[in-house]
C-alpha cells in the first residue's frame, strides 16, 4: 500500500453556518446562503411602483396612491440577500412578494424562445446549491447614480430586469443590453421603505 499526500485545508463557518473551503487559489462557498432579508417597494425611473397580480399573471409598474401602498397588495417585496465569494459580479438577490395570504417568488423561464419573468407560489430557499433562475445580481445603476440599481439575471450575462410599454401597462420583463456601456432608463430600479416617497440606497 503506497502512501499518498493528503492536502488538508482549513474551513470556516460563516453566518447561517455557510461552509467555506479552499478550492484552487480562493475560498468559495459550497452554496449560496441567505444572509438577510429587506422589506422594500420597487420603483422605476418615473417613481411608479412594481405591482404583482398573480391572478392575472402580470407584474407591472403602476402609479399607486399612498393608501394603496400602505395596503401593500402585491407591492411589498422581500429582497433576499445571499452570501457571495465573487462580489465583482454583484450582490446575489432573490425577490418574493406577499399577495393576500400567499407568498410568490420571482423567477425567469423560457417560453417560445424568449425569457420571461414569472411569479410562482412558494418560498425562497435558504440555500441554493448551484445556478438558479431566481437569482439576480444587484448593481448600482451607474457610477454617477448610486442611489438606484439594475438587476442582472444570473443565468445570462447582459440580461436585466426592465419594463416595456404594453398598452397602458409597463410590464416587468428581461431585457438585453445592446452594449456594456449602454445606459437604459427602463432598467433603473430604486428601493424604498413602504412609508417613503423617495428612494434611497440600500
Amino acid at each position: 500500500m503506497s502512501a499518498e499526500e493528503i492536502l488538508v485545508s482549513a474551513v470556516q463557518l460563516g453566518k447561517n453556518f455557510c461552509l467555506y473551503f479552499e478550492d484552487d487559489d480562493e475560498l468559495e462557498c459550497d452554496a449560496l446562503c441567505k444572509e438577510k432579508t429587506l422589506h422594500r417597494v420597487l420603483r422605476n425611473a418615473d417613481s411608479q411602483l412594481l405591482v404583482v397580480r398573480p391572478d392575472l399573471n402580470v407584474a407591472a409598474f403602476e402609479d399607486v396612491t399612498d393608501q394603496e401602498m400602505r395596503s401593500g397588495k402585491g407591492m411589498h417585496f422581500n429582497i433576499h440577500y445571499y452570501k457571495t465569494t465573487t462580489p465583482a459580479a454583484g450582490m446575489p438577490v432573490a425577490f418574493s412578494v406577499q399577495v393576500e395570504d400567499k407568498s410568490y417568488y420571482m423567477c425567469c423561464e423560457e417560453e417560445s424562445g424568449n425569457k420571461i419573468v414569472r411569479f410562482k407560489e412558494g418560498e425562497v430557499p435558504k440555500e441554493i446549491p448551484g445556478e438558479s433562475n431566481i437569482i439576480f445580481f444587484k448593481r448600482t445603476f451607474t457610477s454617477c447614480c448610486t442611489r438606484a440599481f439594475k438587476f442582472e439575471y444570473s443565468l445570462e450575462q447582459g440580461m436585466f430586469l426592465a419594463f416595456e410599454e404594453e398598452g397602458y401597462q409597463r410590464k416587468l420583463i428581461l431585457k438585453k443590453l445592446s452594449t456594456k456601456d449602454e445606459v437604459d432608463e427602463t432598467m433603473k430600479i430604486s428601493l424604498s421603505n413602504y412609508t417613503q416617497r423617495e428612494s434611497h440606497n440600500i
